[in-house]
Parts: C-alpha cells; sequence; structure tokens
C-alpha cells in the first residue's frame, strides 16, 4: 500500500508523476485557513511537499503518522524544527540550487538601484527624454565602491563573488562566522555590523530570518549609514523595519533601496515605498526563473522520494532525526 503525501504547490507534469508512481497524492492548494479536507488528508499523511505552510505544534498534532516535511526553498522559517525534531520528522530544503540565480537578482538590484535603471525606463517611455538628461538624474558607480554583505553565506558568498570580480568592489560583511572563502579569495574583511553600516556604500541583506534577526535593520541603523549609501533587501521583509527604512528615505538619511521582499506580501498598494521613484521594487523573484524552480522543485520530490523510501534526503535540516531510536 502506497504512503500518503500532501502536495500543496503545482509541480511539472514529470515531477508529479514521480510523486504518483512512489505515492497517494492529496493535492491542496495554500491558503491562509486549510479547509477540513486538508485536515482530512493530514491525518493520514506520511510526508508533505511545497513552500510557506507553516508546519508548527498545532499542525503537528493533526498530523500523528508524519514523517518528513519538504520545503521547495531555501528558506524555512515556517517550519517549527525543533518541534519537528522532537517529534523525529525529518525536515529539508533546497538550498544550492538557487544560489547563483538569487545571487544574480540582487545584483540586478545594486546595478539597478544605483543607474536609476526602473526610473530612467519609464522617463523615455513617458516621453520626458528630449534632450541631454542633467545632473539631476545622473545615478551613482557601483565599481570600486564598498559593497557591506549582511549574511555571508552561499548567497551573500555569490553576491560577493560578482562584485569582487566582476566590478572590483571591496567587500566587508557581517556574519554569524568568518567565511574564510570570502577572505581568502575575494579579500573580504569580516568587521562589527556597526564598521559595516558606517562604511559601505552599499549595504546588503542576505541574512536568515530568524527569532534575533528580526527587525534586525532599524532607525538605529539607517542613522549609522551615509548619505550616499544605497540598501538592498534579498532576504525577508521582517529583518527589516519597514516604516524605519520609509523614514530614512523621506529625510534623506540614505539615498535609495532595491527590494525584493517586504513585511507584508504582496506588498500594499498604499505601501509609500511604491510612490518613491529611489526605490526598486520587486515581486519577491529571487530565484523565478524557469530554470530554478524546475531544480528547486526536483530536489524537493527527491528529498520527500528519499526520505519516505529508507534513503538519507540529500539536503535534510535536521539529521539528529535521522539518528533518533
Amino acid at each position: 500500500m502506497k504512503s500518503e503525501i500532501i502536495l500543496y504547490k503545482t509541480l511539472p507534469k514529470d515531477l508529479l508523476k514521480q510523486l504518483n508512481d512512489h505515492f497517494t497524492v492529496h493535492q491542496h492548494q495554500l491558503k491562509a485557513e486549510m479547509d477540513t479536507s486538508f485536515y482530512k488528508d493530514l491525518e493520514k499523511a506520511e510526508g508533505i511537499i511545497g513552500s510557506k505552510l507553516q508546519v508548527d505544534q498545532a499542525l503537528l498534532d493533526r498530523a500523528p503518522h508524519l514523517k518528513i516535511v519538504t520545503n521547495m526553498s531555501v528558506g524555512y522559517d515556517n517550519l517549527d524544527i525543533e518541534e519537528l525534531t522532537k517529534r523525529g520528522i525529518m525536515a529539508t530544503n533546497t538550498p544550492d540550487v538557487l544560489t547563483d540565480t538569487v545571487a544574480d537578482t540582487v545584483f540586478g538590484l545594486i546595478l539597478a538601484t544605483a543607474r536609476r535603471i526602473t526610473e530612467m525606463d519609464r522617463f523615455v517611455k513617458v516621453g520626458e527624454w528630449k534632450e541631454n538628461i542633467g545632473e539631476h538624474l545622473y545615478g551613482v558607480d557601483v565599481h570600486h565602491k564598498t559593497l557591506g554583505i549582511i549574511g555571508m553565506g552561499r548567497i551573500g558568498t555569490a553576491v560577493a563573488e560578482r562584485a569582487h570580480l566582476g566590478f572590483k568592489m571591496d567587500i566587508v560583511y557581517h556574519n554569524r562566522s568568518i567565511n574564510t572563502y570570502a577572505d581568502e579569495n575575494l579579500q573580504a574583511e569580516y568587521v562589527s555590523l556597526q564598521k559595516l553600516l558606517k562604511v559601505s556604500d552599499y549595504v546588503l541583506v542576505m541574512a536568515p530570518l530568524l527569532r534575533e534577526t528580526v527587525k534586525l535593520i532599524g532607525q538605529k541603523e539607517f542613522d549609522l549609514m551615509k548619505e550616499s549609501a544605497i540598501f538592498i533587501n534579498g532576504s525577508r521583509g521582517e529583518l527589516v523595519d519597514e516604516m524605519a527604512l520609509v523614514q530614512a528615505l523621506e529625510a534623506k538619511k540614505i539615498l535609495a533601496a532595491g527590494l525584493d521582499v517586504y513585511e507584508q506580501e504582496p506588498v500594499s498598494k498604499d505601501s509609500p515605498l511604491l510612490q518613491m521613484k529611489n526605490v526598486v521594487t520587486l515581486p519577491h523573484i529571487g530565484s523565478a526563473t524557469a530554470e530554478t524552480r524546475y531544480q528547486m522543485a526536483k530536489l524537493a520530490v527527491e528529498n520527500l522520494i528519499n526520505g519516505l523510501t529508507g534513503n538519507r534526503p540529500s539536503s535534510i535540516i535536521n539529521p539528529e532525526v535521522l539518528t533518533q531510536e
């Protein structure tokens, strides 16, 4: 008899076939409040695959047979890892396969914000380009400037490679630990958060969302930045006090911002950020290419199949569950 699983995200046909070949698949749509049919299927499910579903104690209490939760993303702040581990339930994510794609997006934000690309695109399309532009429309250089990276993990390192090797930028970073590769190969310098904020021309947030990183960047941090600094967030919106960011931009405490993530997603149409010409806003597209999203889904499916057929998932977050009695 096949194990039963819950799928709450659309998959390519070939990957969906793989799941159907191995399991009885119950498909659902992710909603703010899941319906009764979801919880009925949850009672029998041994696996869950998708992204963004809040898997906490309340949900796990309704899933007595659950063995694995597979996130189709690199982030897993939606998972209560401590509770999953306590119950001996595997948790997996999809790192590595999206690193370069997200790094490309982040560096695109840096360039678009510095050179005012979206603003100038609009300037041309609405017919305002009638003569050579004046100084009031100039952008700022990216090359040979200082990039400060808060969170020097896989993606932060990939951005640093593009910045240092491609644009001859100086790299400073703040992280939970020293990044030896970045130090040795990119001449990066580990510094305190305060120093990073003071010296950087571009401040990039790529730290994970944890209890201790919620609103990591607020008024105090924006006050430390240069007035010419450009702020970029490619991680999670909750790491930034969005109102403090708005105030810093309005008061010209910083020059501009490039954002792929927000405190509320989709971002409210009333957000002041959407009215600012010096803010580039993307709809959380960091990993959104056809190739990368396929690889993420493929890895998630492989993790689920391995976890429920007695094999070790390649990207397990809590490997200690494998040795539990």
